[in-house]
């Protein structure tokens, strides 16, 4: 028992010397792990048209149920995807979401992914509903960059 206590000290006193990592937050910021899922993105094709054809199965996927998809069909004046169907309604309820990543593995166009940005907080619990426009992004740069990020 005093051979345990005295390597724990070791390890509490080797830890006691260091030099401490402290990072100005808010203008500096640590990076973050290669696999790191966090911020849900809607993403684009190439031409704007949206890769989300409204098939639900991310929300089926979804073991905390926090995803709902309504899809309309596409009409040859009104393209909103390339696909016969498209999301009207798109929405993500980030208090319940768990972060797994499932809603990502079943998508089959690849049009939600789980990106790198953690800052999620918030005051009002109205503001953790994720709509559509906030979930889609619109710069055909960004979803190069995203992409890159995720491969």
């Amino acid at each position: 028992m005093f051979v345990e206590f005295v390597k724990g000290l070791g390890i509490t006193l080797k830890q006691v010397f260091r030099k401490p990592t402290t990072v100005n937050y808010p203008e500096v910021k640590r990076p973050v792990s290669a696999r790191a899922r966090w911020r849900h993105k809607l993403l684009r094709h190439e031409d704007g048209l949206e890769r989300c054809i409204g098939c639900s199965l991310c929300a089926g996927a979804c073991p905390a149920r926090c995803i709902e998809v309504i899809a309309a069909d596409n009409t040859d004046d009104d393209r909103k995807s390339p696909g016969e169907r498209y999301a009207a309604v798109y929405e993500i309820n980030m208090l319940r979401c768990i972060f797994c990543g499932y809603c990502e593995d079943a998508c089959p166009t690849g049009a939600i992914v789980l990106g790198p940005d953690f800052e999620l907080a918030d005051f009002e619990r109205s503001s953790f509903i994720y709509g559509k426009e906030r979930l889609l992004v619109d710069a055909p740069g960004e979803v190069a960059r995203v992409k890159k990020r995720l491969e």
